[in-house]
């Protein structure tokens, strides 16, 4: 892949993402198609050679020559197309990404599957943790949060979305329900300040950025912080945990402030579906026709592999803080067959109230609610999420 790059300094392009694709075709599509073919034929002619007793035939050498050269074509055409794409971004041309919502989109769903690697190989495209408002990152100084938030208060509530998310999607259903948490916290003395990050990051790597991130919030705030709520969806949940595990120096400390967590729908002891997929991956693996496909599902990013385990008793909840967990099923009661298997599609239950099938729990004492008859992302914006805040955070 590509290094960073100098020009454009307005954030990554249309031309970037299309370089990208280019890359990535080549990588899973071209590649795959090609080892996969290959595959099969030398299956097909190990079967045919052995009930013959023959060797491989003139035409079988001809035809992976073809085949190779045809994939070579292919290869080399999406790999230039990629480097002059590349060039081309350099200068700035073309849309911004960030310019519309379904560049923000794209940007952050493909930072969550391979951000990891895009902070390594293609920086420009990659998010950096950052405080957002109408689209834009926020400085992190006293003029900058000022000029952002002009009727800032001393309770801030810090919102962090989930894997492959942005902080548009705490948006979601307000036509719907006629608002959204941000909205309404403010009406109620609360400040709503929306991060955004790089899901694809380990969670180590994102907590680090996070303590860093709020210690600068916090010192910078234009008025004195009181009170400080954390509110996370799914792995945002993880996130906040990993960063408030992690020790400052600072004379006042952040965690101290923090009075409330909030989890929604989070896997504090991991998400069947990334298992699923890890075992997915490990089957392909086994047979040589099926094995690209299983290399496929191994690209997942760092921050996928961690929503397998989750975060266990090493991370500590913060002393000071009530933790609130909120789980749902697509059941209206948890313990239906269905909604005590999937939970809300992607978290289960026991997962997001932490409490694992020993009977052991990382948050004793938590508040725990559960939301029935809706899906992982019915929690971004629930009528029973707003009644429980409005009591948690009075």
């Amino acid at each position: 892949m590509s290094t960073s790059h100098p020009a454009a300094s307005a954030g990554p392009g249309l031309l970037d993402a299309l370089s990208l694709l280019s890359e990535v075709a080549d990588e899973l599509v071209v590649r795959t198609a090609r080892d996969t073919h290959f595959a099969v034929v030398d299956r097909i002619g190990s079967l045919t050679r052995r009930a013959t007793g023959g060797s491989p035939s003139a035409a079988d050498t001809v035809h992976r020559g073809i085949a190779a050269a045809v994939y070579g074509g292919l290869s080399l055409g999406l790999r230039a197309a990629s480097k002059g794409l590349d060039a081309a971004a350099t200068t700035g041309v073309g849309p911004r990404l960030e310019d519309g919502g379904r560049g923000r989109f794209v940007n952050s769903a493909v930072n969550g599957l391979i951000g990891d690697r895009l902070a390594q190989e293609r920086p420009r495209l990659a998010i950096t943790l950052g405080v957002r408002r109408d689209g834009r990152n926020v400085p992190l100084d006293e003029e900058g949060l000022a000029a952002a938030f002009p009727e800032a208060t001393g309770r801030l509530v810090v919102f962090l979305h989930g894997l492959c998310e942005n902080e548009s999607y705490w948006d979601k259903f307000r036509e719907a329900v006629g608002t959204t948490y941000g909205e309404a916290l403010a009406g109620r003395g609360w400040t709503p300040v929306f991060l955004r990050a790089n899901t694809g990051l380990g969670l180590r790597e994102n907590g680090i950025a996070l303590a860093a991130l709020m210690q600068r919030l916090v010192d910078a705030w234009p008025c004195e912080v009181s009170r400080v709520a954390l509110v996370g969806h799914s792995m945002g949940g993880l996130i906040m945990r990993a960063g408030g595990a992690v020790a400052t120096e600072a004379e006042r400390p952040w965690t101290e402030l923090v009075s409330d967590v909030i989890t929604l729908g989070t896997p504090h002891l991991g998400a069947p579906i990334a298992r699923g997929i890890g075992h997915g991956s490990r089957g392909m693996a086994r047979l040589p026709e099926t094995s690209t496909f299983g290399r496929i599902l191994d690209l997942r990013s760092v921050g996928v592999h961690d929503l397998v385990a989750g975060l266990a008793e090493d991370v500590p909840p913060l002393p000071h803080a009530r933790y609130r967990l909120v789980a749902a099923t697509v059941t209206t009661s948890p313990r239906h067959p269905v909604g005590h298997v999937v939970g809300d599609y992607l978290v289960r239950v026991p997962s997001a109230y932490g409490r694992d099938r020993y009977g052991a729990e990382l948050f004793p004492g938590a508040d725990v609610l559960h939301v029935g008859r809706t899906d992982h992302f019915g929690l971004l914006n629930h009528p029973e999420i707003h009644r429980a805040m409005r009591d948690w955070l009075a």
